[in-house]
C-alpha cells in the first residue's frame, strides 16, 4: 500500500537534509584548504578563481538542500536564511582571494579578503545556530544535548577569534603604542596567523562532528542506517 503524500514529502525533505549535511561536512574542510592554498601557495594558481568559487558554492548548495525541511518553523527558517545569506556573501567574495594573490599591493583586494575572513567566521557561527535549531527538532535527546553544548563552545571560540583579529587590526592602525601593547603586538606579529588558524580549526572540527552526528541520527532513525535513494 503506498504511503500517504505527507509522509512521502517528509521523506524527500529528509533525503535532501541528509545530502545537505553531507555537502556541508565535506565542503567545510575543502573550502578551507582551497582558500588557504589560493592565498598562501602557488599550486592552485593555474585554476584561477575556480577552487574558491566551487568550494564556497558547495557550502551554499548544502544549505539550500536543508530548506525543504520544516518550512513552517520560523526560528529554524530564520537561522537557515541568515546562514544562506552569509554563504552567498562568501561565494561572491571568494574570487578576491585569487586576485589578491595576483596583486597583493592592491588595498581594495586586501579589504575584500578581510571582509571575506570576517564573513566566513560569521558563517561558521551561523551554521552552528542552524545545527542547534535542527537538533532541537529531531527526536534524539542525546543529539539535542550534544548540539547545545558544542555549539555554545564553538560560538564562544569564534567570538574570541573575532575579538583577537579585530583587536590586532585596530592596534595596527596606531603608530605609537604603550610598551605593554607593543609587546603584545610583537607576539601577535610573530604567531598571529597560526594562532588564529588554531582558534578556527577547533570549532571547525567540532562543527563537522555535529554535522556527521546529525546526519547519522537521521539515517538511523528514519532510513534505518541507509542513505535515501
Amino acid at each position: 500500500m503506498p504511503e500517504p503524500v505527507p509522509n512521502a514529502e517528509l521523506l524527500r525533505s529528509l533525503g535532501r537534509l541528509v545530502r545537505g549535511l553531507s555537502a556541508l561536512f565535506w565542503g567545510l574542510p575543502i573550502a578551507l584548504l582551497a582558500c588557504f592554498y589560493v592565498v598562501r601557495g602557488e599550486g592552485l594558481r593555474p585554476f584561477g578563481v575556480g577552487p574558491p568559487l566551487l568550494t564556497t558554492g558547495l557550502l551554499a548548495f548544502g544549505l539550500w538542500q536543508l530548506g525543504d525541511f520544516q518550512k513552517q518553523e520560523r526560528v529554524w527558517r530564520a537561522a537557515l536564511d541568515r546562514a544562506r545569506l552569509l554563504s552567498l556573501v562568501n561565494l561572491f567574495l571568494s574570487p578576491f582571494l585569487y586576485w589578491w594573490n595576483k596583486i597583493p599591493a592592491n588595498e581594495f583586494f586586501f579589504t575584500m579578503v578581510l571582509l571575506l575572513t570576517f564573513s566566513a567566521l560569521l558563517f561558521l557561527a551561523s551554521l552552528n545556530l542552524v545545527l542547534r535549531r535542527l537538533g532541537a527538532m529531531l527526536p534524539d535527546e542525546g543529539l539535542r544535548l550534544e548540539t547545545r553544548q558544542f555549539t555554545a563552545l564553538n560560538l564562544n571560540l569564534l567570538f574570541v577569534t573575532f575579538l583577537v583579529a579585530a583587536t590586532y587590526l585596530l592596534l595596527g592602525q596606531f603608530r605609537a603604542l604603550p610598551p605593554w601593547l607593543g609587546i603584545i603586538m610583537g607576539l601577535l606579529d610573530q604567531g598571529s596567523f597560526w594562532f588564529l588558524i588554531l582558534l578556527v580549526l577547533l570549532p571547525l572540527a567540532m562543527t563537522m562532528a555535529l554535522l556527521w552526528k546529525t546526519k547519522e541520527v537521521i539515517l538511523d532513525n528514519v532510513f534505518g542506517g541507509h542513505p535515501p535513494g
